[in-house]
């Protein structure tokens, strides 16, 4: 059975980057993500002069997107507010309940997903 991974931006970053603790998101497995992910990985390259990259990570990843509905949101809001003193973005929620809507772990090196179900926590 393929596993399915949820590559959230911290993700994104570090595969990016050729983190080898993120070789093995790379094959052989499913993944899925959000434009939301893609907005903020964009907005990284932006940020280390990079832009000439952006056209070709949305080609390479806008075939993973998946969509988010009213559910989806009203979740990821209730999650930022529970867990106000972490400061989790609204992207970061919406994906984790994307995440777990399609059957998949949510993919973080981010610290304030460490110890939350459904997290595969790569560092």
């Amino acid at each position: 059975m393929i596993k399915r991974f949820y590559l959230d931006t911290y993700a994104l970053i570090e595969i990016g980057k050729g983190n080898p603790k993120y070789e093995p998101y790379k094959e052989d497995v499913m993944i899925i993500l959000s434009k939301l992910n893609l907005l903020e990985f964009s907005y990284c390259l932006f940020k280390e002069k990079k832009e000439n990259e952006v056209k070709e990570i949305f080609e390479r990843y806008l075939k993973y997107d998946v969509d988010y509905d009213q559910e989806t949101v009203i979740k990821a809001a209730e999650m930022k507010f529970k867990f106000l003193k972490e400061r989790l973005s609204f992207i970061d929620c919406i994906g984790y309940f994307l995440a777990k809507k399609h059957n998949a772990k949510f993919l973080t090196g981010d610290e304030k997903f460490r110890n939350m179900d459904n997290v595969e926590f790569v560092k």
